[in-house]
């Protein structure tokens, strides 16, 4: 049990169920219920490893466990209504409580079975603290909810993971960066819908006035009654379409919700009707305090706002994307759940404009045979399953994914985010449901990463049609379009909009231009349906946003449908934005790189398994003794590895070796390198990798190259153990 005792901890599923076989046998035998098909199922299996049931199975076994709690407390409850006789009723309870205790254990069983990045937390945040790679905010005055301050550690961290990034998208997709200012003016704001919609419905407790973001509340009273073994398998299945639903739910079906759960505050107390909360920070600008402004909640209206000089920098040419890497703000009703649910928060977005008619992508043969965990709406509304068999091609052609731009987007997300050591089990595609998404948007898909709070997001993918550069355009009164010109004029058919100003002008007066402006702006579409109605009554009512309505005769205008020859098309680009929370990107590589090799010096030994190309410090140099001998070539390795872009630390410390590698696992260091005493002979070290423990010895002055093939993926650490002698002990000693 010890062996598989360390195994389980950094092990994947055959092991862990196959403890978890263990262990319901030993159940089953102290039990003595060879009959029943819970334990029958776990008796096969002992005897069969191979047979060991997976999650599913377990989950399956847990389902069928409930059903029979629930007809079992059905049958306790009629019986004591019925009057039913003592020592009846006493052993139907019992029967009850055998019952409840095996579907308990299934639901452990199901918990243990989970990967190690679910059940971490506590241990993991211990380590995050302790070596501060986070900390709370202002901790000397008490903190603030939702701020958090980077250490050393979690600093490097975040670089490096900005820097895989920047290679993975900006430099691989030739795209542009900017830098936008965090403080914007509400002008801007207001014209992207930020002032107006950007909210989360929240609830008051009544007599505190505490307040709760309700989507979240729901969730939490969900998961608990989804525990709970007295909740139907009927129960379940609507508790876990609610929940997929929470977070898209209007005021009024959160308020319903709330009230078939007769949920109360924590308290016990009364929520109020649950209502939007703008999530902005709003501000002054300047001394008179007459400018309002807000710190910006996303990055990407700077780039929509210098779109003509981004456009004009990459010489006219469409499609292209814009990148912006940036701090964001968030008033969160209820900050928690560490660096998940934050204040302030790092973010990288991209902008990739688009012709709205020709959202094919150039580089989409690349990905198109990739099959990716896609949860479609569909399947989020009937069993709730992913998707794993279909192809990136295949969404695309049955319209489950809107168009190759996004697709393409999908897939490189996917990419960046197993690079960083994210868990392909853990990772999948989920797309809005209709209720979510923006009426302009045409699709929308969050990469959603499993988490030990659950499924948590952490990229938005959005096709947000041309509606950013339209309000732009129209609000600010700049023309913010494109142009493709066509090798040879082509005939294109419109709607031709022909106003009598001569009527117009004195029956309008000053709003002639805007009735005129938004008259022009209709789609071909909609000016045949005004022409339609003028020809049916005669008259035509404009309404405008601002709440202006104007009657208009067919005396005054007309359409007609004509053709016109052009050489070029001007158009307002679409825009495909993925958008990526670093902050939580950061948090999720931690709990899905977090290990343990076990109890060892009555200690457990937990360590992050990071991808050496992001790990904080890439190298450590350890001498096997302080003596002053060792200097020159401690300093002679650090140097040479510096010089190749490689961060190293050095650990010279009295402790022995073994804790001092112990050390530097536990931040994540990938390889370690020992000066010892043969070192001082002829100039060898050794080189350890952190996740296999292994070493080699090789010469010093090849150290520096050899991590630094390792760190950027040019060779791997079986093609070092194939050219230099393995490393068991001490050759020379002092």
């Amino acid at each position: 049990r010890r062996v598989h005792g360390d195994v389980f901890r950094t092990a994947r599923a055959p092991t862990i169920r196959s403890l978890a076989a263990c262990r319901i046998f030993l159940q089953h035998r102290r039990f003595g219920k060879h009959n029943t098909p819970f334990f029958g199922l776990f008796k096969r299996s002992f005897h069969n490893m191979s047979a060991v049931p997976d999650l599913k199975q377990l989950q399956e076994t847990a389902a069928k466990l409930r059903a029979d709690v629930a007809q079992q407390g059905e049958k306790v409850r009629k019986m004591k209504k019925e009057g039913a006789a003592k020592d009846l009723m006493e052993k139907e309870v019992e029967l009850l409580k055998q019952v409840k205790a095996k579907f308990n254990e299934a639901e452990k069983l199901i918990e243990e079975s989970k990967p190690l990045y679910t059940r971490c937390r506590e241990t993991l945040g211990n380590l995050l603290t302790r070596r501060f790679f986070i900390a709370p905010a202002f901790e000397i005055y008490g903190g603030v909810a939702g701020l958090f301050d980077y250490g050393p550690p979690g600093c490097a961290l975040k670089a490096e993971v900005e820097t895989l990034w920047r290679q993975h998208f900006v430099l691989s997709e030739n795209m542009l960066e900017i830098s936008g200012t965090c403080l914007t003016p509400e002008p801007v704001l207001k014209t992207s819908g930020h002032v107006d919609r950007f909210t989360d419905l929240m609830v008051k407790d009544v007599k505190t006035g505490e307040c709760y973001r309700a989507d979240k509340m729901l969730c939490e009273i969900i998961e608990a009654k989804l525990k709970d073994a007295n909740t139907t398998p009927e129960q379940v299945t609507q508790l876990e379409l609610l929940h997929r639903q929470a977070d898209a739910l209007k005021a009024d079906e959160m308020h319903q919700a709330f009230t078939d759960l007769k949920i109360k505050s924590p308290e016990g107390n009364e929520l109020s009707h649950p209502f939007p909360f703008n999530l902005m920070f709003k501000t002054s600008i300047g001394p008179k305090g007459d400018m309002t402004g807000f710190m910006r909640p996303e990055t990407a209206q700077g780039i929509f706002v210098n779109f003509r000089r981004l456009l004009e920098f990459n010489g006219g040419r469409m499609p292209f994307a814009a990148a912006q890497l940036g701090l964001g703000f968030r008033n969160e009703i209820a900050p928690r759940s560490g660096l998940l649910r934050v204040r302030e928060f790092q973010m990288a977005e991209i902008e990739h404009f688009v012709h709205p008619k020709k959202k094919d992508h150039p580089k989409f043969d690349s990905v198109k045979h990739m099959r990716l965990p896609l949860f479609p709406r569909a399947r989020q509304l009937s069993d709730g399953l992913v998707v794993r068999d279909i192809t990136l091609e295949e969404a695309v052609k049955i319209k489950m994914i809107d168009n190759q731009t996004l697709a393409y987007f999908l897939a490189r997300t996917y990419l960046f985010l197993t690079k960083c050591g994210i868990q392909d089990g853990g990772l999948r595609f989920r797309q809005h449901l209709e209720t979510e998404m923006a009426h302009y948007a045409s699709d929308c898909w969050d990469a959603e990463i499993e988490t030990s709070y659950g499924w948590v997001e952490c990229v938005g993918h959005a096709d947000r049609s041309a509606f950013d550069l339209s309000r732009h355009s129209e609000v600010a009164k700049v023309e913010l379009i494109a142009h493709e010109k066509y090798e040879t004029p082509i005939d294109v058919n419109y709607v031709a909009f022909i106003p009598d100003k001569k009527k117009i002008g004195p029956a309008f007066k000053a709003d002639q231009n805007t009735i005129l402006a938004a008259l022009e702006e209709k789609s071909d579409e909609e000016k045949l349906k005004i022409q339609a109605e003028l020809d049916s009554t005669g008259v035509y009512e404009l309404k405008l946003c601002t709440g202006q309505c104007f009657k208009l005769t067919k005396e005054m205008i007309k359409f007609e449908k004509a053709t016109k020859r052009v050489a070029e098309e001007s158009f307002i680009p679409a825009v495909i934005e993925p958008s990526f929370g670093v902050g939580r990107i950061i948090y999720c590589i931690l709990e899905h790189n977090f290990r343990s090799r076990g109890i060892q010096e009555q200690e457990e030994r937990c360590f992050l398994a990071l991808p050496a190309q992001i790990a904080p410090t890439k190298c450590s140099v350890l001498p096997i003794s302080g003596k002053p001998e060792f200097e020159p070539l401690i300093a002679e390795v650090r140097e040479s590895l510096t010089y190749r872009g490689i961060s190293s630390v050095v650990d010279a410390s009295g402790a022995t070796i073994g804790r001092r590698y112990a050390r530097t696992d536990e931040i994540g260091v990938p390889f370690g390198v020992t000066v010892d005493f043969q070192s001082l002979q002829d100039k060898t070290v050794t080189l350890r990798e952190r996740d296999s423990m292994k070493q080699v010895r090789l010469p010093a002055a090849d150290v520096s190259m050899v991590v630094s093939d390792m760190v950027f993926g040019r060779q791997k650490w079986e093609d070092v153990q194939a050219k230099y002698p393995a490393f068991t002990e001490q050759e020379v000693k002092n």
